[in-house]
């Protein structure tokens, strides 16, 4: 590669397109685990399902996440993440479709409403479980490391985004045209992202027809050898390397706190104001779509942060940093949340 040619040619931006493609698969599925929550009132109603039973058919879309995290990976990292991110769109994109029909498909069905609810949801968990990592496996090629926080924080700021739009959307859609309506619109557009997925990211920059010399100049910088990872066919997975590493295992306790109160939202938050609150449904949406404005708010400014902190300090340490003083505001925020308790019960009085 002549680097004068990758000096006075202007890099493109097909890096900037595989981040806002997923940013938008991120976005859709969060609508897709929230939407059965904010019609559950509806669910609930028609099938005559007391609480207990609403709480195991939502739980098995993560029963579903939890077990197919990993093989998500593995297959990402066997066949390559272009074809599997593009059927795992596409799956998790029938199974919320069928969420709208579950009790009346013809196998599912004679097990009974509720196991044909809690089925579906299981298989759209299954599809959404290698949503995120094989996004995360695309960004690691896609961004060199001055733009990989703010790249990966844009990819994450979708969760916010869908999180946004989903309640009020949502909402709006049952209440005029049905509970229904939601999950057949969802699969409509996970189809469009499938597609778009498949034809537009490719497993590596260098594959890609719309990547020129000077934007791989910028994704690859002076770490080009180590982007020459082996065939995939060859690839093999360090499980007690990976097991044992420091890093991964506290990752997984951070994502495991992280995820926690997130699905108390997901799952629980709308059907609480509705029910316990006597908030009205499409009240619920607009005060369930709060946390993920924080979220499609506040993730991109860390991501930035974390990168101009990664350069100033190095990669480990800029980064070390920032999470340290993110786990120290949240500590300052969950100190507040008695006062939050109160103001929630001043807001909704029971």
């Amino acid at each position: 590669m002549d680097p004068l040619a990758t000096t006075s040619v202007k890099a493109t931006y097909a890096r900037w397109g595989v981040v806002v493609l997923l940013g938008m698969t991120a976005g859709l599925t969060y609508i897709d685990r929230l939407n059965l929550g904010i019609v559950a009132k509806y669910v609930q109603e028609e099938y005559k399902f007391d609480t207990e039973t609403m709480g195991w058919i939502l739980g098995a879309f993560s029963l579903g996440y939890a077990i197919f995290h990993i093989p998500g990976g593995w297959l990402a990292d066997r066949f390559g993440p272009r074809k599997v991110l593009g059927g795992a769109i596409l799956w998790f994109s029938v199974f919320a479709g069928l969420t709208a029909v579950a009790p009346k498909l013809p196998v599912l069905g004679s097990f009974g409403a509720a196991w044909a609810f809690a089925m579906v949801r299981f298989g759209l968990g299954t599809g959404e479980a290698a949503a995120i990592p094989v996004g995360n496996k695309v960004m690691g090629y896609w961004l060199g490391p001055k733009e990989r926080g703010f790249g990966t924080s844009v990819f994450l700021s979708g969760v916010g985004a869908g999180g946004v739009a989903a309640p009020i959307l949502i909402t709006w859609l049952a209440k005029n045209w049905g509970w229904r309506w939601p999950f057949l619109l969802s699969a409509i557009v996970g189809g469009v992202v499938a597609a778009a997925c498949y034809f537009y990211v490719t497993n590596r920059p260098e594959e890609n027809p719309r990547v020129n010399a000077a934007e791989l100049e910028l994704i690859q910088g002076s770490a080009k050898s180590a982007t020459k990872a082996l065939p995939l066919a060859k690839a093999r997975v360090p499980w007690r390397r990976v097991l044992s590493s420091p890093s991964v295992r506290g990752l997984m306790a951070s994502h495991f706190c992280l995820v926690y109160p997130v699905y108390i939202f997901v799952t629980w938050f709308f059907l609480y104001l509705v029910k316990v609150r006597g908030v009205t449904v499409s009240k619920a949406g607009l005060w369930g779509s709060a946390p993920f404005v924080a979220n499609l708010l506040i993730v991109p400014l860390w991501g930035w942060l974390a990168d101009v902190a990664a350069a100033r300090m190095g990669t480990r340490r800029g980064r070390r940093v920032c999470a340290l003083g993110w786990a120290l505001r949240l500590q300052r925020y969950s100190c507040c949340w008695e006062r939050t308790r109160l103001t929630i019960r001043w807001l909704f009085p029971s």
